[in-house]
């Protein structure tokens, strides 16, 4: 197992479970006591985990499935899909990654002639009936809370893969970067970055301020934010600073 794959184990198991002992997560990662504990040791300094005598327990936000975030902050989500959405010109050829923000740009872009490649099989179901898109779905693991194609094998598919631009949501933003709540989902995600001649990032304004488990990448990899009309006037100057173009969605 890869150590980005076992923190990633190692984080559901004990998010799931509340609370899991070092033996528990030794037998469920195949590797010794010393490779927990300093895994574990990451998983704390990110703030989702607590050592505890012979284990470790969950002190993070648990994660929400797919349909339970799809509803969270519709109404922007609709807005800053429609937005990012018109961004794509006509036989444009771009990568579509997963989540419920990037579903809503898919919505926006039916019926329109696009090129698309996506590791998202909400967006694969979305756009599979539409005659004027060329569709290609990215292979690999499954990830079950969002059915988003992660790991070695999507990796390997987009070595293969140039797109114009990259449309992508995140689960948080700071002054340090991007970041996302899944290591395997951050190390898919680095190589669609080096696939796309842009970057566009899609995100409601709640998401600015935060950070999640993994870092992704750093703000001057971004070429254009969609958000929706509540980001702050402090936000606006972080994103200008960084020669980041700003479209806000109304």
């Amino acid at each position: 197992m890869l150590a980005a794959q076992r923190l990633d184990s190692i984080l559901q198991t004990v998010q799931e479970k509340g609370y899991a002992t070092i033996d528990e997560l030794v037998a469920l990662t195949g590797t010794s006591e010393s490779t927990v504990r300093r895994d574990l040791k990451d998983l704390v300094t990110t703030g989702q985990v607590r050592f505890t005598r012979g284990g470790a327990v969950y002190v993070g936000t648990a994660l929400s499935g797919f349909e339970e975030r799809r509803s969270s902050a519709s109404e922007e989500k609709i807005k800053v899909g429609r937005a990012a959405a018109e961004l794509i010109d006509p036989e444009e050829t771009i990568l579509l990654d997963g989540g419920t923000t990037t579903l809503e740009v898919a919505r926006h872009l039916n019926g329109k002639s696009v090129r698309i490649v996506t590791n998202s099989l909400p967006v694969v179901n979305q756009l599979a009936g539409s005659p004027n898109i060329d569709l290609t779905f990215l292979g690999g693991y499954i990830y079950p809370k969002t059915g988003v194609a992660l790991g070695d094998l999507t990796i390997e598919a987009l070595k293969l893969v140039r797109a114009r631009k990259l449309v992508m949501s995140v689960g948080g933003i700071n002054e340090q970067g991007l970041f996302n709540s899944n290591l395997l989902l951050v190390a898919t995600e680095r190589q669609m970055i080096e696939a796309a001649d842009e970057v566009v990032v899609v995100a409601d304004s709640q998401k600015f301020g935060r950070s999640e488990l993994a870092h992704l990448c750093s703000l001057d990899v971004v070429d254009t934010v969609v958000v929706d009309a509540g980001l702050t006037d402090e936000w606006r100057k972080i994103l200008q600073r960084n020669e980041i173009e700003i479209v806000i969605a109304e």
